[in-house]
């Protein structure tokens, strides 16, 4: 985890780079980013797919080769274009057969304390989102960015794979008498109780999921493009504009550790519907700062909030749908972020290139946090009216 969402949120280390180089407007920029995240999010599912048929270790090793291979060759892009097909398509894509696997592979291992579980695991996230933007940043001042992203790619091959390779499907959990809960008798094959992806798309419960992944997604993502920018609006050095990507990431990883623990407690549901609202009001310090200490608690509050959704996604879709196609469902509905993912980022460039602010872009955002928030309500009763 830290080591792809480490990559992926260097982007905002490129981004001046990548627009000084090939004199791209914003919203031109910020494309790649949303390129790369529609991609791993719309072929998650089919990452999830592979990971329950061939286990997580083959896929994920598959997609860090890809990463890095992505990598390298954008270090050779000589147009945007070049860019969206090795940046945005081929990270894209080695992120699809990473992400989804190796979260969902996690859920089956834990019963009682599965949200803390998801939280640490997920945490990488927020370490890599700390990290490897401000090492990216020093490696483009001391070797230019194609120099830094063939470092990247060489980082990828050596952490990433290593990483991967000790990923393991968890066992199907045994009965009293030996066999798998939910298989036949006669020694047959074993069956993971759970819902198969089928049944989990006739359920009412997931379709508000998605609608809140749908919802919710350009709020958890346009920070990650546009922040370092709008600081550098106001003057802020390159480093204290990277920085607040770090410290988004700071703050994902308390949310990810503290909120997880907290929604053992107090039902995981209702944790997501108070952290997607806690999101919006956050934004409201990003409205109205004028300097570097709002926007450095706007990216604290911001990344808790995000860090706690992210966590706690994988472990609701366990509760509420098993772990016998868990990687095909969790994957499934990240594929309602990838449009969010795309255009909200390319959306608020393009309003900023037009308007110069981006207050615009930050209503938008509080709004559609409400109809995520309201969507989240709605799972908590759909599964108490039982369906």
């Amino acid at each position: 985890m830290a080591v792809i969402f480490g990559v992926v949120y260097s982007f905002a280390a490129l981004f001046e780079s990548f627009a000084a180089e090939f004199s791209a407007q914003r919203a031109d920029v910020s494309m790649v980013f949303g390129i790369c995240g529609l991609i791993y999010f719309v072929l998650g599912v089919g990452g999830g797919i592979l990971a329950d048929r061939f286990g997580p270790r083959v896929v994920c090793s598959s997609g860090m080769l890809c990463i890095a291979a992505g990598l390298l060759a954008t270090s050779f892009a000589t147009s945007m274009s070049a860019v969206y097909l090795t940046y945005g398509v081929g990270i894209g894509i080695g992120v699809a057969l990473v992400y989804t696997p190796s979260i969902a592979c996690v859920q089956p291992w834990f019963t009682t304390r599965r949200g803390l579980a998801a939280g640490i695991a997920s945490s990488g996230i927020g370490a890599g989102t700390v990290v490897v933007p401000l090492l990216a940043t020093s490696a483009i001042a001391l070797l230019q960015w194609r120099g830094a992203l063939r470092v990247m790619a060489l980082a990828v091959l050596l952490l990433g794979v290593c990483a991967t390779y000790v990923l393991k499907r968890a066992p199907a959990p045994a009965s009293p008498c030996g066999m798998a809960n939910g298989s036949v008798t006669g020694g047959g094959p074993q069956v993971i109780p759970g819902a198969t992806l089928g049944q989990a798309l006739r359920d009412r419960r997931f379709w508000w999921f998605y609608l809140f992944t749908v919802a919710a997604a350009p709020t958890m993502f346009i920070p990650f493009a546009h922040l370092s920018a709008s600081a550098r609006d106001l003057g802020l050095t390159d480093a204290r504009a990277v920085g607040l990507v770090g410290l988004i990431g700071i703050g994902s990883l308390v949310g990810r550790f503290a909120i997880g623990a907290l929604a053992d407690r107090i039902g995981r549901t209702l944790t997501l519907a108070l952290m997607q609202a806690s999101m919006a009001v956050s934004y409201l310090l990003w409205l109205a700062s004028g300097g570097y200490p709002a926007l450095a608690i706007f990216a604290v509050w911001f990344g808790l909030s995000y860090g706690a959704i992210v966590s706690l996604m994988p472990a609701i879709c366990m509760d509420l749908f098993g772990a016998r196609a868990v990687s095909s469902i969790v994957g499934t509905l990240y594929s309602g972020a990838a449009l969010g993912n795309l255009l909200g980022p390319v959306v608020a460039g393009a309003v900023f290139d037009r308007v110069g602010s981006y207050s615009p872009v930050i209503w938008g955002c509080m709004a559609l946090s409400l109809v995520a928030g309201a969507a989240s309500v709605q799972i908590v009763r759909a599964g108490a009216r039982g369906y």
